[in-house]
């Protein structure tokens, strides 16, 4: 075989790549235009939660830039975007989970019920208390079911002990879990299985009677019966919490939330109703994450 002939087999090829890499980079470019545009902002009726030009930082390091966006009350506002986009950490600082870390801090404001919740003076364990968390994994406290429900009532009311046990059935009931457990009140909640385990944290976060629910990947770990669970659980507790929950599966996005927020590189790139966003996005980025072209 000649040089010249091996050169012409060589030219598709090459010619090939190079049309990939340039349609790569032409993508690229194209998303990071897209983000150097203003922030999505989408004002809502009765907002709970207002985030104003709020950004984050890892010691020098800008995890999220200058979020501006309003979550309505009592509904359910999914978070959605790749991972590292920013979703958990900005449902970290609602509250303030980022204050037990050393050189991280945020510049804007958060507000509730017109008060900034990131000021200084705010005071963090009551704040907890007004905006409660369930994690990606269950967290049970190494107690009885009734002393993990009961665990917040104590720190923040003073309660008789009949009022208490009002409230411990109250809580147990709205997490759908009272009739499984209501006789083994006093056996660990380490006992339980994964997808009870988490009911009962949400039961324990809901016992106080909180504002706002966070759910962060609240069904991740698992099965898909607890999964369907947790869904109906979430649509029935928005008639009394307003809830925010990060997810990566978009068909629970659909399913459990009535706004959706699309992140991208720590920057809010979309926000308006679920079903806009899901069926006619205004931005390119939210299409490309939806139909799974990136992720």
């Amino acid at each position: 075989m000649t040089t010249q002939t091996m050169t012409d087999q060589t030219q598709p090829e090459n010619s090939s790549v190079s049309f990939k890499m340039a349609n790569a980079l032409k993508q690229t470019e194209e998303r990071t235009k897209l983000l150097e545009k203003k922030d999505s902002v989408r004002l809502v009726d009765s907002p709970r939660l207002d985030i104003r030009d709020l950004s984050f930082f890892y010691g020098k390091f800008k995890a999220l830039h200058n979020i501006n966006m309003q979550i309505p009350d009592k509904q359910v506002t999914a978070f959605i975007g790749p991972s590292g986009c920013g979703k958990s950490t900005l449902l970290r600082i609602f509250n303030r989970i980022f204050d037990l870390y050393p050189g991280q801090r945020t510049e804007g404001q958060i507000l509730l019920d017109s008060s900034d919740i990131l000021s200084p003076k705010v005071d963090v364990n009551m704040l907890r208390a007004k905006i409660g968390m369930v994690f990606q994994k269950p967290t049970p406290f190494p107690m009885s079911i009734y002393d993990n429900v009961a665990f917040g009532v104590r720190l923040y009311e003073n309660l008789s002990k009949s009022e208490l046990d009002e409230r411990i059935e109250w809580a147990l009931q709205r997490a759908a879990l009272w009739t499984e457990v209501k006789d083994k009140l006093n056996q660990s909640g380490a006992a339980l299985s994964g997808g009870q385990q988490q009911r009962l944290c949400i039961a324990r976060g809901i016992a106080v009677k909180p504002e706002v629910l966070l759910l962060d990947e609240p069904t991740s770990a698992l099965d898909p019966i607890s999964t369907t669970k947790i869904e109906e659980l979430v649509h029935e507790l928005k008639s009394d919490f307003t809830i925010a929950i990060v997810t990566h599966n978009m068909q629970q996005a659909a399913r459990v939330s009535d706004y959706t927020a699309f992140m991208y590189l720590g920057k809010l790139v979309e926000y308006d109703h679920t079903d806009i966003i899901f069926t006619n996005p205004g931005r390119k980025e939210t299409e490309d994450y939806i139909t799974g072209r990136f992720g």
